[in-house]
């Protein structure tokens, strides 16, 4: 009998077929005619249908082969150990792809809004990412981990490598304003003021990242600062009934 791809799943692999690049030029590399060890895709699939979905993937991911496969990244893919499982990210990668397939199986329950139906490919989350986290959730994860510096390091790398592939959202301070909260709670008010300090050279038109400036300042009690940046937040928002409440504070003190 002859076995058929399921309907998800050859749309998935024909989509990577045409965003693949030719990732795979270490050397010379021939792909075997038997792959072993194939669990979600078809056991009779040989190795050059194979390699257009693993290209896929890499480029999908922004990965090499090492990443899910047992191999040491540039040395020649004919010392990888293709057919091991040892490599965790290996099962991820099969979790995955099955997720996908139910994911967009789902996805044919619902009416579809326009004449294109929206089918979910392996970028669509990840975009060039291995881990597709929000800029907000890898700040965070700096900050728990090494501290403030460390979280305006990864800040500062990811700016630099990611800025303008839509991977990150670099255009919202809400990303920078939830870390400078998280640093205040850790009572590092002239870390705080650093990092609200530099959202609003990066978003001077927004009232909200003022009114943070000046709450933390507020804290400090430094009154004559905060007083300014509340002003200034106002002047910018007039709405903002959180500014007018604290000046009233400061005034009364």
């Amino acid at each position: 009998m002859l076995y058929r791809l399921p309907q998800t799943l050859a749309i998935i692999l024909t989509f990577l077929l045409i965003l693949a690049p030719s990732i795979f030029a270490q050397g010379q590399w021939n792909w075997p005619e038997k792959p072993q060890n194939l669990q979600v895709f078809p056991s009779d699939w040989s190795g050059q249908r194979l390699s257009a979905p693993m290209r896929g993937f890499t480029r999908a991911l922004g990965v090499r082969c090492s990443y899910c496969h047992v191999g040491e990244e540039g040395k020649p893919l004919s010392t990888y150990d293709f057919a091991s499982d040892e490599n965790p990210n290996k099962e991820r990668a099969r979790e995955m792809i099955r997720m996908l397939g139910s994911i967009n199986d789902h996805l044919k329950k619902i009416e579809p809004s326009a004449a294109e139906r929206v089918n979910m490919w392996c970028h669509t989350c990840h975009r060039g990412n291995a881990k597709p986290m929000t800029l907000d959730e890898e700040l965070s994860a700096a900050f728990a981990g090494g501290g403030m510096e460390t979280a305006l390091a990864r800040y500062k790398e990811l700016r630099e490598n990611y800025y303008g592939h839509g991977m990150y959202n670099f255009e919202d301070e809400g990303p920078l304003n939830s870390l400078g909260y998280k640093v205040l709670e850790a009572n590092n008010l002239e870390g705080a003021i650093k990092i609200f300090t530099m959202n609003t050279e990066k978003f001077p038109k927004s009232g909200n990242v003022w009114d943070s400036l000046a709450e933390a300042y507020m804290v400090s009690g430094d009154l004559a600062k905060a007083e300014e940046y509340y002003k200034k937040s106002l002047e910018i928002a007039p709405w903002n009934d959180n500014a007018k409440k604290m000046l009233e504070e400061i005034e009364k003190k």
